[in-house]
């Protein structure tokens, strides 16, 4: 990336303590996001993406999660900001969409008070002048009705507004940077196909950069310019989308490719899936976290874990054996 980017994380790790015991959550991610791209973390639960985001904006209560590492959002260094200093760069600099709106509502707040109270916040406008601007930010996520839903409260709403809703509290104060934690998991199929093309095209509408999480493929591919593949903690592969689903290196991404529903199936089918089951995140292995999971699986990957190659440009992976053993997982294989 030529100019500096949006988003600068390297080398971040996040630990939790729970119950007397260290949680490995997430351990030496890296990445970059630049001015208007919308890069999708995807992977298993437990993988660490949700983590990630959340660190991105240190929402982890600072009593049980220790972080480690370099975030940069439009250039300033997170880890070095004040209480006061990260409540102005909320908002107007980073906004996030969490995974399911009913809970990250306030159900005793109107929706249009929640979001004019965050324009207040941050802008100085009268009360008349923000609730105008609430409702331009409804109309702009297609609420309908949007001066009567403003002074809706979240349970009045149905799963898909509430999200609107949540994207358009979001956007209030035009952030340059957008942390969508799965935003279409708890919406039916309708909905969320809905949702996506509402955010890719705002993203470029409003020049948006976005860090989209989600453990569906199928929703990376419709707003993603680049995806990282996320295990164990680890960003495991990362490269432009197309590049990713044509030529995809790492053997956690090959299966993961392999799990989509194919067209044809058929009635009755099973779906195929993952042998075996995520790493524990309070005692992960001391190579490869994928290596008890892996048909490629060498006594290197149990001992030392991988360092991050360069397939190309713009496309890196964490394996030892990715150039080595040109072995395409299939569906049968996964079986």
């Amino acid at each position: 990336m030529n100019e500096q980017p949006m988003v600068d994380v390297r080398d971040l790790k996040v630990r939790f303590k729970r119950g007397g015991q260290t949680l490995s959550a997430v351990n030496g991610v890296s990445l970059q996001v630049a001015p208007g791209e919308v890069l999708a973390l995807i992977g298993e639960s437990g993988s660490g993406k949700s983590v990630t985001l959340r660190a991105l904006m240190r929402l982890h209560s600072e009593r049980t999660t220790r972080i480690e590492g370099t975030i940069e959002i439009a250039g300033q260094d997170l880890m070095a900001l004040s209480g006061k200093q990260l409540q102005a760069l909320r908002g107007p600099v980073a906004a996030m969409i969490f995974q399911e709106p009913l809970l990250a509502l306030d159900p005793v707040y109107t929706i249009g008070q929640q979001i004019i109270e965050a324009l207040r916040r941050h802008q100085p406008m009268s009360h008349a002048e923000a609730r105008t601007t609430a409702v331009e930010a409804l109309r702009r996520v297609r609420i309908p009705s949007p001066e009567l839903r403003l002074d809706a409260y979240p349970h009045e709403m149905s799963g898909g507004m509430r999200q609107r809703a949540m994207i358009a509290l979001a956007l209030s104060c035009q952030p340059k940077l957008l942390l969508a934690d799965e935003p279409t998991t708890a919406l039916d199929a309708t909905v969320q196909i809905q949702i996506l093309i509402l955010l890719r095209e705002l993203q470029q509408a409003l020049g948006l950069s976005i860090i989209f999480v989600t453990h569906d493929i199928g929703a990376a591919v419709e707003v993603a310019d680049r995806v990282a593949v996320m295990y164990g903690g680890r960003i495991v592969e990362q490269a432009p989308l197309a590049e990713l689903l044509n030529n995809p290196q790492h053997p956690y991404t090959r299966v993961l490719l392999g799990t989509r529903p194919k067209e044809g199936l058929r009635k009755g089918e099973r779906l195929t899936s993952i042998p075996g089951a995520p790493p524990d995140l309070a005692n992960l292995p001391v190579g490869c976290a994928f290596a008890p999971r892996c048909l490629l699986a060498s006594d290197l990957c149990q001992r030392q874990v991988p360092a991050i190659e360069d397939v190309i440009a713009e496309h890196s992976v964490s394996c030892h054996h990715w150039n080595q053993v040109p072995v395409q997982l299939s569906r049968e294989t996964l079986s």
